[in-house]
């Protein structure tokens, strides 16, 4: 197996079609398909399926076309990990930010970093969070923001911030707490809340929450959309809880109310995660610092709302 095989494989799944990708890799048809049997009576496994419409990955194709990213992505980053200088960083990096946080750091960190390292080409990847693990896992991402659940183990993590969790329903809302200024748990979970599933996100954390006080959720809308969460929230299908920063324009804008949740403790804790396995590149170095310095001036300026910042070693 050859590298330019896993290249060969990969533009063919991206374009959709042979001729396309043949094209755009300046190679002769024939030769391409050629490549692509070879890898195919490699893997013992068939990789495409091809039609009149074109061609797509069959389901092995898919899982060896997730790995080939990776690897490229890997030989990538070896290559600029040589060549840059530690004074200049430049090169690309990967980072993957889970839906509910982008809103409080997506656009901050992309001023910053085309301010502080213009040489840096940032791809932020904005997914749930199961999806994050996956990708750095593999090495598909560089780094990633993830929820401290106890299960970072096997990850380089390092502490950003804890955000807390609040119940959040539209203004006018009929499981709205009236001129109450909290709420207390047992009367935020009477509602139909509209939550990620058990495997993304805050679910796990309030799961767990209402399980130690003797409680149970049996209401439960799973929507693994922000989007399509905010959507159901204003036709008032029913409420949340989560961190306010998904929700802040809408809060903002007096559309949605957020409301504290007393006698609980109720929040999330952000980490900074990279594999234990695939070393940074000086670039990778240089977001995973950047990153932190730019959490902690949101924090301390108040402009990531109900947050605070978490001390390091």
């Amino acid at each position: 197996m050859e590298l330019r095989q896993l290249r060969y494989f990969v533009a063919i799944v991206d374009h959709g079609s042979l001729s396309r990708a043949a094209r755009v890799l300046h190679i002769a048809q024939p030769a391409l398909t050629q490549q692509v049997r070879q890898l195919e009576e490699e893997l013992e496994a068939q990789l495409l399926h091809r039609s009149a419409q074109g061609v797509i990955a069959t389901d092995a194709g898919k899982t060896f076309y997730e790995h080939a990213q990776a690897i490229l992505k890997q030989v990538t980053d070896a290559k600029s990990a040589v060549a840059q200088s530690n004074d200049k960083p430049s090169g690309t990096v990967a980072l993957g930010i889970p839906q509910s946080v982008s809103g409080a750091l997506a656009l901050p960190l992309l001023t910053a970093i085309r301010a502080t390292y213009p040489e840096i080409t940032l791809l932020l990847t904005e997914e749930l969070t199961g999806n994050l693990i996956v990708q750095l896992k593999s090495g598909r991402i560089n780094l990633a923001v993830l929820f401290d659940d106890g299960q970072l183990s096997p990850f380089a993590s390092t502490p950003m911030v804890e955000e807390e969790m609040m119940y959040i329903t539209r203004a006018d809302s009929q499981y709205g707490a009236g001129k109450k200024k909290s709420v207390t748990l047992a009367q935020a979970i009477k509602a139909p809340l509209i939550l990620p599933g058990l495997q993304h996100g805050v679910r796990p954390r309030i799961e767990n929450i209402v399980r130690a006080q003797g409680m149970s959720l049996d209401n439960v809308i799973e929507i693994n959309s922000v989007a399509i969460l905010k959507s159901a929230i204003l036709a008032d299908i029913g409420a949340t809880i989560l961190p306010v920063a998904p929700l802040l324009s809408e809060i903002e804008r007096g559309d949605m109310i957020a409301l504290p949740i007393s006698g609980e403790r109720m929040a999330r804790t952000l980490a900074l995660c990279a594999s234990k396995n695939i070393p940074l590149t000086n670039a990778a170095a240089a977001v995973e610092r950047l990153v932190l310095d730019v959490t902690d001036d949101l924090c301390r300026k108040g402009k990531w709302l109900h947050a605070e910042g978490l001390a390091r070693e």
